[in-house]
């Protein structure tokens, strides 16, 4: 008789406790999405913290590496995400947000998502951006004012 010895890795892939591990910085990545169609609205970061809110409040909480703070989603611009399904990955460093995304707009720039240009050949081996899907659906300067917000 053989007795299958648990590696330490079953516990992350296989287990139903949520283990979230987190960079050195104390983050992890966060893909989200619109629960309905799929698509990518934007990818962030989610310190413990924002996790945790997250989880309780039902709505998306990120963590801005540029501006060291924490944040929830549409708290200037009212464009909330309302969270349906949260998933983590399967060596539970990555975070996925299924989501009802009020107003529309995911991106501080006013566009639907963050994921607004395309990246196409430019002839020689390189490459240029083109914008697809770019309407603005929001102006930013009329929501956020003069300082810039991004998901860094």
């Amino acid at each position: 008789m053989t007795t299958k010895t648990p590696k330490a890795a079953d516990h992350l892939e296989e287990g139903t406790v949520l283990r979230p591990r987190f960079d050195a910085a104390g983050l992890i990545t966060c893909v989200t999405t619109d629960a309905t169609n799929g698509d990518v609205l934007m990818v962030a970061h989610m310190n413990l913290e924002a996790l945790q809110k997250t989880v309780a409040s039902g709505e998306a909480w990120y963590f801005s590496r540029s501006r060291k703070a924490l944040w929830r989603k549409g708290e200037t611009s009212g464009h909330v995400q309302k969270v349906r399904e949260i998933r983590i990955d399967c060596d539970q460093d990555a975070v996925w947000l299924r989501v009802e995304q009020t107003g529309g707009a995911a991106c501080h720039t006013g566009r639907r998502s963050c994921f607004y240009r395309a990246v196409v050949p430019a002839g020689t081996g390189e490459a240029k951006l083109e914008f697809v899907a770019a309407e603005r659906l929001f102006d930013p300067d009329a929501v956020y004012g003069s300082h810039k917000h991004s998901h860094d």
